[in-house]
């Protein structure tokens, strides 16, 4: 049965954790710090979980130990063990180009007015994993709408932190610093693309994008950029750090698509993080199971060349 994730796979906080039964004794996770409790696999944390097609939240520890976060390092482990050094508050985003209010947004004065909502989405991998992630966030079109997307606009590019004496990463020119991103408008205002601030109920760990991150469901997991600082409406199509780095590997856009392989592997399959080494993998579904709600978005463009 194919499994089809949907802009209605949204778990009510309550039935994916009762915060208080599973922090007894465990002592509260402090905002912005990377140490916090390790849950246990979701069926045991709570029973009756279920997305569409019966796909349930990877654990706290999966989601939280095993990650892509270049600026702490390029191993998986490495944003866990080096993430703690990044400060998060105060933050702020400047918002500028085709906008009718730029300007330096507060985090408290982006989080104002916003409807922060429960939705659970897979997050896929190009080097063919994949976990299902119980984020906490609000629609990236809330934002643009409150700062007045002008006629014309038709990119959002995005840029991360740069600050090496908390990145460590960034001491490296494995990268052209700072990690940039970019999304088509109408890719921007789709309602599946999320600003995540949280995780599992609580605060966004800083190895998963502290304060504050993107995250585009139907694209690879890079596309979801972390820790952002700027945010600039344009008419020109913006860079992307991975096709700048590699482009013969990489697009703009960067949709899963397993009908198109990667260079050096195939993407037709993935593997779910916590399912083990010899767990059979997964068929890797167009658009990561978003087809219907976004597909519409890319009619009549040749999606082996648009990349």
């Amino acid at each position: 049965m194919k499994t089809r994730l949907t802009s209605d796979d949204v778990t009510p906080k309550h039935l994916y954790m009762n915060r208080r039964q599973i922090m007894t004794g465990m002592g509260a996770l402090a905002a912005g710090s990377i140490a916090g409790p390790t849950f246990a696999r979701t069926p045991d944390l709570a029973p009756g979980i279920d997305m569409a097609g019966g796909e349930t939240p990877n654990s706290w520890e999966d989601i939280t130990t095993y990650n892509n976060f270049y600026e702490f390092g390029t191993g998986k482990s490495d944003p866990a063990e080096n993430a703690h050094r990044l400060t998060t508050s105060p933050w702020a985003i400047e918002i500028g180009g085709m906008v009718d209010k730029p300007g330096t947004y507060s985090f408290d004065d982006i989080m104002q007015g916003k409807t922060v909502e429960d939705r659970i989405y897979r997050l896929r991998c190009v080097e063919a994993w994949s976990m299902v992630v119980p984020w906490q966030g609000f629609e990236l079109r809330q934002l643009l709408e409150q700062v007045g997307v002008q006629s014309g606009a038709k990119y959002v590019a995005f840029e991360t932190l740069v600050r090496p004496e908390e990145m460590i990463g960034q001491k490296r020119a494995n990268v052209p610093w700072p990690y940039r991103e970019g999304l088509r408008l109408d890719e921007a205002m789709n309602p599946l693309t999320l600003m995540a601030t949280g995780l599992y109920g609580e605060t966004m760990p800083n190895q998963n994008g502290a304060p504050i991150r993107l995250v585009v469901p139907w694209k690879y997991g890079f596309k979801s950029i972390k820790s952002i600082v700027k945010i600039v409406l344009t008419d020109t199509q913006p860079e992307n750090s991975w096709n700048q780095i590699l482009p013969n590997e990489y697009g703009f856009y960067s949709n899963v698509n397993p009908l198109v392989d990667h260079p050096r592997w195939s993407q037709s399959s993935e593997r779910r993080i916590g399912d083990g080494l010899f767990a059979k993998r997964r068929d890797t579904l167009m658009f990561n199971g978003y087809e219907d709600e976004v597909a519409g978005m890319y009619e009549g463009m040749d999606l082996a060349e648009f990349i």
